[in-house]
């Protein structure tokens, strides 16, 4: 039996007087004739439990505010996108004029049954972050697979500015190669200007550093790289963590594109929706790990761009030696791969002085110190001509 019940019974059976009672059973007076009313006025159910809960909640929701916290977790996982307590304030505040705290927020989310607790994930205090401290200071990449419902498989390679998470170029390809990778870094680069350092992994597209134990010739893209005097970095093989950031940003590419339909049955439609990813991420959809939930453009823009190395501190020099072919040609390798050089068949046989830095390349003939050839070598071209009329042969200085 409940205290409450011993001393309404006390009072009401025993006509036993409010002080004696008080001092029986240790309480207050003023709580007796507070259960003597309420008993007067509710009968049987005085006795039983009562509700904690305030009269008024001045500091509480609307119920049309909890309803729009509801529906935006809803539309933006709907749609692949990050969907937490700091993204949802941010849509209200900045789309609905709503403040509310994180903390308000996830306290609805999990009233409404939509937040599923995670008791595996490690805390965030046990990672090391880290960020470049302006934009252009550091560019990461990477790719993935993504399958066309066509059946056939594609890839996507992205480059992402490592300080302000900008999505610099988000590209869909049959298949990624050191030629595409090339490529899509010099384009961003010519739209956005050269970093002054790139992060990447160590696939061949961007690294020739595991081959040969260190001593294979630079890639398409490090070539690239020396040549503009820009730092190249690579993660540690097996540790994708290193790139973290480019990482992320596919996996949340990835749900995004699942949540699109139809899927993409080619390529021009699979970059399509690239494109309009990138303009979300870029513009619409601010970042959780920058400074004031701002956007990765707001970011990018808002400091002035780290640049490159000067490219004669960066860049080495060598010099060797090499035959003419009878073809008029010598060879060298470049970008994981071989290059002919037409130098022309009137010096077929000599030996000649090479000197190289990055893509530059002189050729001379040390026997009479003539410059044979002064150029900066294509890597997407097996030949290098000599520039001379088809049919006609360059004659000897």
């Amino acid at each position: 039996m409940s205290k409450a019940r011993l001393v309404i019974t006390a009072v009401m059976s025993e006509k036993r007087p409010v002080s004696e009672v008080a001092r029986s059973y240790g309480v207050a007076r003023s709580w007796i004739y507070t259960l003597l009313a309420r008993y007067a006025a509710e009968g049987e159910a005085a006795f039983g439990p009562r509700s904690r809960r305030p009269r008024t909640s001045p500091p509480a929701i609307s119920a049309d505010t909890a309803e729009l916290i509801v529906r935006l977790r809803k539309d933006l996982a709907g749609q692949g996108l990050d969907a937490g307590p700091d993204t949802i304030t941010w849509h209200l505040r900045e789309h609905h004029q709503v403040t509310v705290s994180p903390a308000t927020v996830s306290r609805y989310l999990a009233r409404a049954g939509l937040v599923v607790p995670d008791p595996a994930r490690r805390p965030r205090s046990s990672y090391v972050r880290f960020a470049a401290a302006m934009p252009n200071e550091c560019w990461q990449s990477g790719f993935t697979r993504y399958p066309l419902a066509d059946g056939t498989g594609a890839e996507i390679l992205t480059w992402l500015d490592d300080h302000s998470r900008y999505a610099l170029s988000v590209t869909a390809h049959a298949r990624v190669t050191a030629e595409v990778v090339l490529a899509a870094f010099r384009t961003a680069a010519g739209r956005h200007g050269p970093p002054a350092a790139t992060l990447t992994d160590n696939g061949l597209v961007f690294t020739t550093r595991l081959l040969a134990g260190g001593r294979a010739a630079p890639g398409l893209l490090e070539l690239e790289l020396a040549r503009l005097g820009i730092t190249r970095k690579n993660g540690r093989p097996n540790h994708p963590q290193t790139q973290g950031k480019a990482e992320r940003f596919q996996q949340t590419l990835k749900n995004w594109l699942a949540a699109q339909a139809p899927q993409p049955a080619a390529l021009p439609a699979l970059q399509d929706l690239l494109g309009a990813f990138a303009d979300i991420c870029n513009h619409q959809r601010p970042h959780r790990s920058l400074p004031g939930r701002i956007t990765p453009a707001a970011a990018y823009a808002a400091r002035p761009k780290a640049t490159p190395a000067p490219p004669a501190a960066a860049t080495r020099e060598h010099i060797r030696t090499a035959p003419v072919g009878t073809n008029g040609t010598i060879t060298t390798r470049a970008g994981g791969r071989l290059h002919h050089i037409g130098i022309g068949r009137p010096h077929a046989g000599t030996r000649v002085l090479v000197w190289t830095r990055g893509l530059d390349i002189r050729i001379i003939n040390p026997a009479t110190g003539e410059l044979l050839r002064d150029l900066t070598l294509d890597p997407t071209r097996d030949y290098q001509p000599t520039g001379a009329p088809p049919g006609r042969k360059p004659r000897p200085k």
